[in-house]
């Protein structure tokens, strides 16, 4: 038997599965800004940390999602 750290090998997690423990493990929180379960205030409300944060995003480039 052979020991590997968490996350290799195995089944692979689901994302929001990993979302969700990054939140509840650490307090990181990875959104979506076109996420449906979010309301239009929230999205703009993630759109705009995300820009004071990181900046502004490129315009007509295809993001990845």
């Amino acid at each position: 038997m052979s020991y590997f750290p968490k996350g290799y090998g195995g089944q692979r997690r689901d994302p929001e599965q990993v979302k969700r423990e990054g939140w509840l493990e650490q307090g990181i929180l990875a959104v979506d800004v076109d996420d449906p379960r979010l309301t239009w205030p929230e999205r703009e409300l993630v759109e705009q940390l995300g820009t004071r944060l990181y900046g502004p995003r490129p315009e007509g480039e295809l993001r990845h999602g």
